[in-house]
């Protein structure tokens, strides 16, 4: 994360005590020097989601910051440990960083615990350092942060999201809630199960579902589909 050069001292008023969860060692470390630069202490600074949860319990610092994937599973571990922190301390400041928008994640994360000290920026936004700790400030003091493509692709999500599939799809996913496989789909609607394949690859990616295997996944699309 690039930093922006200024003259004498980076401090900010009011020290926060900081647990900070990020998997890459550069950045975790680039993370740690600027928030100490701003007058911040980093009580601990990990590299995944199970020892974010024991150094919040450990620390109970002022905020938390973490990346959204953590290891082992690289997709959405750090997320998942941010809901869950708010949801065990709903008064818990945390701010989600982010190279992509987890729209699977990301409105629960909004709507956990009471709903205020929470934020979720992306990463490619917070190279201007100052802002980046002016919200992590705003976090803490219990304001809400946002992204403002984290807010557009949110909108989005409200329409339905079915509206994306083509007839072929619905009808598809529609067996798929019935409870059929791939097989039979194809022999329900005469074609070849590569074609069936194929308009299941169409509608995990038009649902946007979060990264994971392919059986969790048909769930969340039936589920998006039971709620259209």
């Amino acid at each position: 994360m690039p930093a922006e050069t200024t003259d004498g001292p980076l401090t900010t008023d009011g020290r926060l005590r900081i647990v900070l969860a990020e998997d890459s060692v550069l950045l975790r470390e680039g993370l740690i020097g600027l928030l100490t630069r701003f007058g911040h202490e980093v009580t601990a600074a990990v590299g995944d989601a199970d020892a974010l949860v024991a150094a919040v319990a450990e620390h109970e610092p002022d905020v938390v910051v973490t990346d959204v994937r953590m290891p082992p599973g690289f997709q959405d571990e750090g997320l998942h440990a941010a809901v869950r922190l708010r949801e065990e301390r709903p008064g818990l400041p945390v701010l989600v960083l982010s190279q992509y928008v987890q729209r699977a994640y990301a409105a629960e994360l909004l709507d956990s615990g009471d709903g205020t000290g929470v934020g979720y920026l992306l990463k490619d936004r917070v190279g201007q350092v100052e802002q980046f700790v002016a919200a992590l400030g705003e976090v803490a003091a219990g304001g809400t942060v946002v992204d403002p493509e984290v807010v557009r692709q949110l909108l989005r999500r409200r329409r339905d999201p079915l509206a994306r599939l083509t007839p072929r799809e619905r009808e598809v996913l529609a067996l798929i809630a019935e409870g059929k496989s791939n097989s039979a789909i194809a022999r329900a609607l005469v074609v070849s199960e590569a074609a069936v394949g194929k308009h299941i690859g169409n509608i995990l990616t038009k649902l946007d579902l979060p990264p994971a295997d392919e059986t969790h996944r048909r769930v969340l699309a039936v589920l998006a589909y039971l709620r259209s």
